[in-house]
């Protein structure tokens, strides 16, 4: 599916361009942003390489990644990136992220975004279960995958390898009978 376009009250989920590379670095590259992601502070070299395969990945057949720029829709701003990307280890089932900027906190985007990618994954690419992992000690992530009606299902031990120690993740997941539920 290409180009991908949706859009919430607030926010519309669009595909990434070239010149979406500084507002990305606004995220990518942020120490506060970046703080529980699971990746250390991105270059702009990095994001701009990071931007280019996922226009690239947006025209294969199969599409298996959706990495997405979150708009403000009242200033046509990035303020934020969306992803879902097919779980090749489950029938129908992708893995989805979201990252803000440090500016976007705090005002509800993040459960805009979430059931933005979780309505993309549901009712237009028929996924059966999504599923994203986060650090134990983001509870805004927690907060707003519970508040979109995630399920917490457990931890992954020793997960993530960031800036040399390892880190548990925490799994919150939906099913698509539960999304349909939710209306």
């Amino acid at each position: 599916m290409h180009p991908v376009k949706r859009s919430s009250a607030r926010l519309e989920l669009r595909e990434l361009t070239m010149e979406d590379v500084d507002a990305v670095l606004a995220i990518y590259g942020s120490p506060e942003a970046t703080e529980h992601l699971s990746f250390e502070p991105r270059t702009r070299d990095q994001v701009g390489h990071i931007v280019a395969r996922s226009i690239a990945s947006a025209t294969v057949e199969p599409r298996s990644e959706y990495a997405l720029a979150l708009v403000e829709r009242d200033t046509n701003g990035l303020i934020g990136f969306g992803r879902l990307a097919m779980d090749p280890h489950q029938q129908r089932a992708a893995t989805f992220g979201f990252a803000l900027r440090p500016e976007a906190w705090g005002v509800g985007y993040g459960m805009e975004a979430v059931r933005l990618l979780l309505g993309l994954g549901f009712e237009e690419l028929g996924l059966h279960r999504i599923w994203g992992a986060r650090s134990p000690l983001n509870e805004a992530s927690a907060r707003t995958m519970r508040a979109v009606g995630m399920v917490e299902e457990g931890t992954i031990r020793g997960h993530i390898e960031k800036a040399g120690r390892w880190r548990d993740s925490v799994v919150h997941s939906m099913l698509e009978d539960e999304w349909m539920r939710l209306g």
